[in-house]
């Protein structure tokens, strides 16, 4: 059936997920286990505290182990003998990036490649789909929505690790591998259980806890702001659509529609009314390392060729994160949190 994801395909598909212990790799292992999937994690340990993977508790085979590591990545292809590959693992952050740029430079760009080389030993292989990021375009901060084929680099060490590790994946797929490998766009992506360094909805969720007040340093920068179970719902299509050998693009966007953009400000804005806080944020006087003031993505490829499409708009997508973040503070079991949401996105577009 078109556009949708089906519990026939994944019900005890044999899917390894690099990066599970992440904000996007637990939402995505736990979304897999309510599909029915045998899921096989890699990853470091889990990097904050609290931390969604730990809280959410997804049904999974967790292994512990850095993509750079040669031995550990085969020990996870020969332990899970995967059918589908999610790529997620990565060193995501831009402002980390800064101060540690090999080290991001390492993760992003050698680590790719070290997974790839390891499926070629995959012998039931059908599908992989590597992770990157809306960032991966030559930002010339003008506006115009990013398309797939428009040139790729980065200003940045993090958005240049990921177009760097976009060449990578197709070289390696085109010397490499028989089964079809794609890398996914997505835009900045929110919701529940995001504990992470420098990033917008776990500093607002901390001001508002804390009383402290909330600083924002780019905030008339634009983002394309999404729910991160819409472009996990475009990850999972893709797959399908790639282990069935459909004739899809190997590189898509997933975004909301490029006229849903919201400034950082009116982000901090809706989640602080969301969260029922009086809260208001100020102006840094530092803004810090330079950042591109506008990021759009046009996702139509995604949606001409998969039939996929964003099912909540940014607003819809705060609110739903800000709920999460006031339930989980009134005592609600992440887990439980978590596969309500799924839940209810399923109904929408899970068949």
């Amino acid at each position: 059936m078109e556009g949708l994801v089906t519990r026939e395909f994944w019900r005890g598909r044999r899917v390894l997920v690099t990066g599970h212990t992440g904000f996007k790799g637990a939402w995505l292992s736990l979304w897999l286990e309510t599909l029915g999937a045998e899921v096989t994690g890699l990853a470091l340990s889990p990097g904050t505290t609290p931390n969604l993977f730990t809280l959410a508790r997804p049904q999974i085979h967790a292994l512990t182990g850095d993509i750079r590591d040669e031995d550990a990545v085969s020990r996870a292809v020969a332990a899970s003998d995967p059918e589908i590959v999610f790529h997620l693992a990565a060193q995501s952050l831009v402002r980390r990036s800064y101060r540690d740029p090999l080290e991001t430079i390492s993760v992003n760009v050698t680590g790719t490649a070290v997974v790839l080389n390891a499926l070629r030993t995959a012998k039931t292989l059908r599908a992989v789909v590597v992770a990157t990021t809306d960032k991966v375009y030559r930002n010339l901060d003008d506006g115009r929505p990013f398309r797939e084929d428009d040139p790729l680099g980065g200003h940045d060490p993090y958005s240049a690790s990921k177009a760097a590790a976009e060449l990578v994946t197709a070289a390696m797929a085109d010397s490499f591998l028989e089964a079809p490998v794609a890398t996914a766009r997505a835009g900045n992506v929110i919701g529940g259980g995001d504990w992470s360094e420098d990033r917008i909805i776990p500093d607002i969720w901390r001001a508002a806890k804390s009383g402290v007040p909330l600083t924002l340093r780019h905030p008339d920068a634009t983002r394309p702001w999404q729910h991160v179970l819409d472009p996990l719902s475009g990850y999972l299509l893709y797959a399908e659509r790639l282990a069935a050998g459909a004739n899809v693009p190997r590189a898509l966007n997933f975004g909301p529609p490029p006229n849903e953009t919201l400034t950082v400000g009116e982000v901090a804005d809706t989640m602080l009314a969301n969260l029922g806080t009086e809260q208001r944020w100020q102006r840094a006087d530092d803004p810090g390392p330079r950042e591109m003031k506008m990021l759009a993505l046009d996702p139509s490829r995604a949606i001409a060729t998969l039939d996929w499409r964003p099912q909540l708009d940014a607003r819809a997508a705060l609110a739903w994160t800000a709920d999460w973040y006031r339930r989980f503070d009134q005592g609600a079991d992440a887990r439980a949190l978590c596969l309500d949401e799924i839940a209810r996105f399923s109904d929408r577009i899970v068949a």
